[in-house]
């Protein structure tokens, strides 16, 4: 059996974020989904990845996924064997961003998801698939099965976390860098950054997909996945 993969979604997302890739992938390796929602910080959430998951294994993350994955990488570099970092960035939040999610976190208190779901939608899917009712319900229902308190602590999470670019030229393993060529939260010069600086990065950018490239075009990033995890 090749090596265990470990998952790793991002805000309010659930094992429903990967659902296509785990279906394709899980016949030739063992496939892992961390648990992002009980802890209040990305060092928390990664040592948690690492006390409950294999002695080595690939990882991935999309989003906030991929914020844990670089923290992953800090703590125990021997760990990973492989590294992909989809629709995500290593720089640390900006002033703006951390007032947007303070903003966010009232209306969670508020009891208000349905409208953070409104506010987030146009920026989270290429405007191809803002119509598409059926992605929209996959959200909208992963935001609801992480619930209020969870979502506040990834918030959390999120803003207090570290400038990963010191570190990205130390990782010397495999790694996927993949954005959706749509996507407004972490752009392609973004993740074209972050491949300039991994010295064995590969870097895919996805037509017609926005921030949720997993379900948005989920053959193309499966194939990328693929590449990656057989690359020697």
């Amino acid at each position: 059996m090749a090596e265990t993969l470990v998952l790793i979604p991002g805000l309010a997302c659930t094992s429903r974020l990967f659902e296509p890739q785990m279906a394709a992938l899980g016949s030739e390796r063992a496939i892992l989904v961390a648990d992002h929602t009980r802890d209040d910080s990305i060092p928390a959430i990664a040592a948690r990845i690492l006390r409950e998951g294999p002695e080595r294994f690939a990882v991935a993350g999309l989003s906030m996924g991929g914020y844990i994955a670089l923290e992953v990488m800090r703590q125990a570099p021997e760990r990973v064997s492989r590294l992909a970092l989809l629709d995500t960035s290593a720089r640390p939040d900006s002033v703006e961003a951390s007032q947007d999610r303070e903003r966010l976190i009232v209306l969670a208190q508020a009891g208000q998801f349905e409208d953070i779901h409104s506010k987030l939608w146009p920026r989270l899917v290429h405007p191809g698939h803002q119509a598409n009712r059926n992605l929209q319900d996959v959200v909208l229902g992963m935001m609801r099965e992480t619930g209020t308190e969870a979502y506040i602590r990834q918030q959390r999470a999120i803003m207090a976390r570290v400038d990963s670019r010191p570190s990205l030229p130390g990782i010397e393993i495999p790694t996927l860098v993949l954005v959706g060529e749509g996507d407004s939260i972490t752009p392609p010069e973004i993740a074209r950054e972050m491949a300039e600086m991994i010295e064995w990065a590969s870097l895919v950018i996805v037509p017609e997909s926005g921030h949720l490239s997993t379900l948005e075009q989920p053959e193309r990033v499966t194939q990328a996945l693929s590449l990656w995890l057989n690359k020697d």
